[in-house]
């Protein structure tokens, strides 16, 4: 789906830290989140998106470049002494959008690396304020996309990307109280202050009023009826089964997708089989900006494609094929590696763990119901293990022999045999 090249056009993508279902738009109604609900009736509403990955900084690096972490090099997480980072190669969406002349910002946590890979034009993220300010403080955020929806640009620069991030780790709300209270008491855990379990409701609650303020502010500075606004997370809840694994608990997502050009179907929900994948080449349709052909220096032969796919035609009609996903977990902390592949087809879940041998219960979930083992099911087992296969061929992956075999350096490797027992 092409759009004219001179049509006015601008992207709002908000991205949600850690963020489950607990909403008043996937049906929670002990939380209240009026501004998140208003802008679903106004969206697509997806029930089957899904990450590529289940932590924070390999998650934002797949959504900004449309690639998973094992491909575009963001193995585990960006900050402090893990320092994982793209591959300087590599042609992430704002980069791509940068070279077409549309302006770019980024408000909140950013999370990934390096600069030259991921360059935006406004920017008030971690790498030069307080977290606590630019991903928490929502008036400060208010105060941000007013000063960047309305900083003069050249007139052959009128189009606009801008990403919010939303911070939300419940833990970390009363971290700086210099910085003023972000959080009532109430929910603290502190004596006659109530339990904690309180604490995500009122994330959400406050992620929803800073939603609102942040769409007043883009009408009021006229971007409400061209701007295609994307609602979703980077990973999923950080509860048991939930963040840093591949189960349906850490890859499911909430996806709203709002456009003023497509309204068929607002206020309608989706079954589609989506991932954040497809948010790369979805603004990249929405802006009429061709993929280029290049490659990485891991896989000097191939070219990179993008996997995913974009979203828009979902928004005039659903999608009958749209039934599979994949994802590619490799490290959360530098010290956490526990590689893990999965594909996700409608009612099956083929997840390959990688280190199925490591001594704590990786493998085992009172949620599913393991059927490889079960004869019956061995076609569908065949027909996922070949689907996966063919993705991380088809994306890079380093891991792709493992866990007994390892992959040849060459121009046209092949997988040799580790005669590890395994």
């Amino acid at each position: 789906m092409l759009h004219g090249a001179n049509q006015k056009r601008n992207v709002l993508l908000i991205i949600a830290d850690d963020a489950g279902f607990e909403t008043e738009v996937y049906n929670n109604s002990a939380v209240h989140t009026p501004n998140l609900l208003s802008l679903a009736k106004r969206s697509l509403v997806f029930n089957n998106a899904f990450t590529s990955v289940s932590s924070c900084s390999p998650s934002r690096s797949s959504i900004l470049t449309g690639l998973p972490q094992h491909q575009n090099g963001m193995y585990g997480l960006h900050q402090g002494v893990h320092h994982f980072n793209s591959f300087d190669e590599v042609q992430s969406l704002p980069l791509l959008l940068n070279k077409a002349n549309i302006h770019t910002g980024i408000i909140g946590k950013k999370h990934v690396g390096p600069a030259s890979v991921y360059p935006f034009d406004f920017a008030y993220t971690e790498e030069n304020n307080s977290v606590l300010q630019v991903g928490r403080n929502i008036t400060r955020i208010k105060l941000l996309v007013r000063k960047g929806t309305r900083k003069q640009r050249p007139k052959s620069q009128q189009a606009i990307f801008s990403v919010r991030g939303f911070s939300r780790h419940a833990q970390m709300w009363a971290l700086a109280p210099q910085y003023g209270a972000f959080c009532e008491k109430f929910g603290n855990g502190e004596k006659g202050m109530g339990g904690s379990l309180t604490g995500p409701s009122k994330i959400h609650t406050r992620s929803s009023q800073g939603i609102g303020l942040v769409l007043e502010e883009l009408r009021e500075a006229g971007y409400d009826n061209d701007t295609l606004i994307i609602y979703s997370s980077d990973n999923g809840i950080p509860f048991p089964n939930g963040r840093t694994n591949l189960y349906r608990s850490g890859t499911a997502e909430p996806m709203l997708v709002s456009s003023p050009e497509h309204r068929e179907r607002w206020g309608e929900t989706s079954a589609a089989y989506v991932s954040l994948l497809d948010i790369t080449p979805t603004v990249l349709d929405w802006f009429s900006v061709p993929y280029p052909s290049y490659s990485l220096p891991s896989s000097p032969s191939a070219p990179v494609h993008l996997t995913g796919r974009s979203l828009l035609p979902a928004l005039v009609k659903e999608p009958s094929t749209w039934n599979t996903v994949f994802a590619s977990q490799s490290l959360h902390e530098v010290t956490m590696f526990y590689p893990m592949r999965s594909v996700h087809q409608g009612a099956y879940h083929l997840l390959h763990n990688h280190h199925y041998r490591m001594p704590f219960p990786l493998t085992k979930t009172s949620t599913s119901k393991n059927l490889a083992s079960d004869a019956a099911y061995s076609p569908v087992l065949q027909s996922l293990r070949q689907l996966l296969l063919k993705w991380q061929w088809a994306t890079g992956d380093p891991w792709v022999c493992g866990p007994d075999h390892v992959l040849e350096e060459k121009l046209e490797p092949h997988c040799r045999p580790l005669y590890n027992g395994l």
